[in-house]
C-alpha cells in the first residue's frame, strides 16, 4: 500500500513539471543539527524521487543515460525541486562522447570451439569501435609473474610488432589508460583488441584485480575492444593456436547534457562545502541504484535543507556524463579558477548507496587499509572519520573503500589545490565474501550489486530484466529489497549524508588549513585506466 501510494505521487510529479513532490513547508522549523536533519531525512522521502526516476526512465526509452532524453528529464525534476525549495540552481552544459552498444558476440574459434557470455565471460568496452573479426590472438607484452605490478601492456607504440597486424591484440590491465592501449594497437594495425584484468594483489582483499574486467576508453576507437578477466586472459595467452571471432554493434558520437548545481543563497562563500552524486544512468537500463540511489538520498537532503541557515555556503551537484568516464564533473572542476577550487573545502561524493547485496563502504581517506590507491588529500582522514563515527552510533561496521577514481571526487582529489574529500560506497560488480556477510549479512561468492550497469538495476522488474530469481529471493529472504534497492541500505546511508552535509554546513574546523606547499597534483585513477 505504501509503495502504492508513492508511485502516485512520483507519477504526478513527472507529469506535472516535478513539483508535485512535497517541498518542506516554509513556516516549518530551522534545521540546524545532524539530529533534526536525519529526521526529517526518510526512506519514504527518498524512495519518492527513486520512483519518479524509475518513470522517467520508463517513459523515455527505458533509461536515463546523458545525451538521452531521460537524463534530460531526470535533471528538469531536480533542478524544477530544487528551485522550488529556494536554491540558487545553475544548469551547466558541455558536450562528451555518446558511447552505446547495440549487439556483440565473442567466441573461441580455435583450437576448440567455445561461445562466450556477455557479462559473465567478457564485456565490451564503453566507446569500442564496430566490427566483425576472425583473427589470431596475439599477447603484446604481458607479465603473467606475481606480483603483476609493473605492467605496461600496449602502453607503448613500440610493444607492438608487425605480428599485430589484422590480428586481435590481447594486452593487461596497468600502467596507462585502457583508451591509450587500445588506441596503440589500432595504430598499429591491430583488427580488435582484449584487456585482460591485472592479476596483481591477494584474490581474497583485491577481487576486482581479477574479476571481469569493465572499462572505458574515454574515446570512441575504430575496432573492437573487450574486456575479460585475469585468468580467462591468462588462459588465452598460453593457448597454442588461439583463434577467436569478435562482433561489435556500437554508436559513438558528441552529444550535449548537463550538470545540475544548486547552491544555498547564504553561508560563506569562501567556505564551500560540497556534496555530488551522478544523475545518469548507462544506456543499458534506468541505473535505480547507479546512481539514482545516491541522486535521491542528496535530493532528499538538499530539500530538507532549505529550511537551514548554514554558516557555510552549501553547493549541492548532480553530475551528467559519469558513465562516460566522469565528463560532468571533470568538465566542471576544470572551469574553475584555482581561486575558486581553493574554495570549496571539501567534496563528499555518493555514488551507488543502496546495493542490494551491500556494504558499508566508507572512502579511505588516509589509506588505513593500505590497499590500492593511497590516501586522499589533507582533510579525507577526518571526513572519513565522521562517516565511521556515525555508523558506529548505529551499531553498523564498515569496510574501507579505496580511492579508485571510478566515481566523481577523481578530478577533486586530482585538482592541484588539495580538495579533501569522502563519501559513501556500498558496492558494485566486486564480489562479496565471507568477511564481509559477517559484517553486513547477504550472500558471499555473488556481486554486492549483481545488476550492475545492466537492464536489471531497476525498482519493479528486477527478474524479468535479467536478475537472477534464486539469487534474488535469496537477497530478499535476508533483506527488505524494492527492485534493486536495498532498503536498510537506502535509509542508513541517506542519514548518514544528511549528518556529514549538515555538520559540515555549520562548522568545518576539523578539516585542517590547505597550504599551497603542498598543492601537488594528485593523478586522477579511474576506470579508465589502472
Amino acid at each position: 500500500m505504501v509503495l502504492r501510494r508513492l508511485v502516485g505521487a512520483a507519477t504526478v510529479a513527472v507529469m506535472v513539471g516535478s513539483v508535485g513532490l512535497a517541498v518542506p513547508a516554509a513556516a516549518a522549523p530551522t534545521i540546524s543539527t545532524p539530529k533534526q536533519l536525519t529526521k526529517a531525512v526518510t526512506l519514504p522521502g527518498v524512495l519518492r524521487h527513486l520512483l519518479a526516476f524509475q518513470l522517467i526512465g520508463d517513459l523515455n526509452g527505458g533509461n536515463r543515460a546523458s545525451g538521452m532524453p531521460g537524463h534530460k528529464r531526470s535533471a528538469d525534476y531536480v533542478a524544477a525541486l530544487l528551485q522550488h525549495a529556494g536554491y540558487q540552481v545553475t544548469r551547466q552544459p558541455f558536450q562528451f562522447n555518446f558511447c552505446d552498444e547495440s549487439s556483440s558476440s565473442f567466441a573461441q574459434t580455435a583450437p576448440a570451439a567455445t561461445t562466450y557470455v556477455e557479462g559473465t565471460d567478457y564485456d565490451v568496452m564503453t566507446c569500442s569501435g564496430s566490427g566483425d573479426v576472425t583473427a589470431a590472438v596475439v599477447p603484446v607484452d604481458l607479465n603473467l609473474a606475481e606480483p603483476r605490478v609493473a605492467v605496461t601492456s600496449g602502453c607503448e607504440a613500440t610493444d607492438f610488432t608487425a605480428a599485430v597486424t589484422g590480428k586481435i591484440a590481447l594486452m593487461q590491465r596497468g600502467g596507462c589508460p585502457f583508451g591509450t592501449k587500445v588506441a596503440n594497437a589500432e595504430a598499429a594495425g591491430a583488427a580488435g583488441a582484449i584487456v585482460m584484468n591485472q592479476g596483481n594483489g591477494d584474490r581474497a582483499t583485491a577481487p576486482d584485480r581479477y574479476s571481469l574486467l569493465l572499462g572505458t576508453l574515454g574515446s570512441p576507437v575504430g575496432i573492437p575492444a573487450v574486456g575479460v578477466s585475469y585468468d580467462t586472459g591468462a588462459a588465452f595467452s598460453t593457448t597454442a593456436g588461439l583463434t577467436a571471432h569478435l562482433t561489435t554493434s556500437t554508436t559513438a558520437e558528441i552529444r550535449d547534457t548537463e550538470n545540475v548545481i544548486a547552491e544555498t543563497k547564504g553561508g560563506n562563500a569562501g567556505n564551500v562545502v560540497m556534496a555530488g552524486s551522478h544523475l545518469d544512468s548507462v544506456p543499458e537500463g534506468n541505473g535505480i541504484n547507479d546512481n539514482g540511489s545516491g541522486s535521491a538520498a542528496l535530493l532528499e537532503v538538499a530539500l530538507q535543507m532549505a529550511r537551514s541557515k548554514p554558516v557555510n555556503k552549501v553547493r549541492f551537484a548532480w553530475w551528467g556524463a559519469e558513465e562516460a568516464s566522469l565528463v560532468g564533473s571533470t568538465f566542471y572542476v576544470n572551469s574553475l579558477t584555482p581561486a575558486q577550487q581553493t574554495q570549496i573545502k571539501l567534496y563528499l561524493n555518493f555514488d551507488m548507496i543502496a546495493s542490494p547485496n551491500y556494504q558499508f563502504g566508507v572512502y579511505d581517506g588516509d589509506d588505513s587499509a593500505a590497499a590500492g590507491a593511497g590516501p586522499g588529500p589533507a582533510g579525507s582522514a577526518q571526513i572519513e572519520a565522521l562517516f565511521e563515527a556515525f555508523f558506529a552510533s548505529r551499531g553498523q561496521q564498515t569496510n574501507a573503500a579505496d580511492f579508485t577514481g571510478r566515481s566523481d571526487y577523481g578530478p577533486f582529489i586530482a585538482a592541484g589545490v588539495n580538495i579533501p574529500a569522502g563519501g559513501l560506497f556500498t558496492g558494485a560488480e566486486v564480489i562479496k565474501t565471507a568477511a564481509d556477510v559477517a559484517k553486513f549479512g547477504g550472500v558471499a561468492g555473488v556481486a554486492y550489486d549483481p545488476c550492475y550497469h545492466k537492464a536489471c538495476d531497476d525498482l519493479f522488474r528486477v527478474t524479468q530484466k535479467g536478475g537472477d530469481p534464486a539469487l534474488y529471493a535469496q537477497l530478499r529472504s535476508m533483506y527488505t529489497l524494492v527492485g534493486n534497492v536495498n532498503t536498510f541500505a537506502l535509509d542508513t546511508n541517506a542519514d548518514a549524508i544528511a549528518t556529514a552535509v549538515i555538520t559540515y554546513a555549520f562548522d568545518t574546523s576539523s578539516i585542517p588549513p590547505r597550504t599551497t606547499t603542498t598543492a601537488a597534483a594528485r593523478s586522477s585513477i579511474s576506470s579508465t585506466s589502472i
